[in-house]
């Protein structure tokens, strides 16, 4: 029983998924350490995987994205097609899956090396969402990105896409700009414009998104060239491919 007379909720069953034999070691080490973690199996593959899953039942799965043959992606996204589908942690040493594998509804996304605070903290999530579990029929799953994963310093911070006020290109990488930060996230300019709400962001320039609320207005340079006014004061130029949206969005 807890302190306070209430019931201790059951730990969380969890399965380990790791093709390397010292990460799933840590991995069952760290888990020894957290309160409401009991390790129940661990799997090699993404098959051994799901036949765990399928024999053992698990609430959460610590889950490796880069595995031989069937990878860690393809294993969320056939637990995607359950109704009783564990919670998933994707436990890896790389970085530019975070997009996806929060399409694929993730509770959260930890590097390698696992840092057994970064753990804690993501199987608090796990938990916390076990509470919140309602009988109310779920909202109709959006297209488009709520928000973004991305690294900082030696893990991914959540970031929503409301706050986002600009994207730019750099290469194989955009750069958001939140509230006088930045941080960088592999992904495409293009790739990325394809999961952005168009009725919350707005492509200006081949190298420039903007949250159109973040627009102040627009300012006619001469010889058909506009610029953007921000509300921090930025004024940026507007791509001639991209001149007719963004007059169509401010009425003109």
């Amino acid at each position: 029983m807890a302190e306070d007379g209430g019931a201790v909720p059951p730990a969380l069953r969890t399965l380990i998924v790791d093709d390397e034999p010292l990460a799933v070691e840590r991995l069952q080490v760290i888990c020894a350490r957290i309160d409401g973690v009991s390790v129940i199996g661990t799997a090699s593959d993404g098959q051994a995987a799901l036949r765990l899953i399928d024999a053992l039942g698990p609430d959460l799965v610590l889950l490796d994205l880069t595995m031989p043959e069937t990878d860690g992606l393809t294993v969320a996204r056939r637990l995607g097609e359950r109704d009783d589908a564990p919670a998933v942690i994707f436990v890896t040493a790389h970085d530019e899956f975070a997009v996806e594998a929060f399409d694929l509804e993730a509770v959260d996304y930890v590097l390698k090396p696992v840092a057994p605070d970064r753990l804690q903290r993501a199987v608090a999530r796990v938990i916390s969402r076990r509470g919140e579990r309602a009988p109310a029929p779920a909202a109709p799953a959006s297209r488009w990105l709520d928000e973004f994963w991305v690294p900082h310093r030696s893990e991914l911070v959540r970031i929503a896409a409301a706050e986002v006020q600009r994207i730019d290109a750099e290469r194989d990488y955009v750069r958001l700009h939140v509230a006088g930060q930045s941080y960088l996230l592999l992904q495409t300019i293009t790739g990325l414009e394809e999961r952005l709400d168009p009725e919350r962001f707005i492509r200006i320039h081949r190298s420039c998104i903007l949250q159109r609320s973040h627009v102040s207005g627009l300012r006619h340079e001469g010889l058909g060239v506009w610029s953007a006014e921000t509300t921090d004061g930025q004024v940026l130029r507007i791509g001639r491919t991209y001149l007719p949206a963004v007059k169509k969005m401010a009425g003109r």
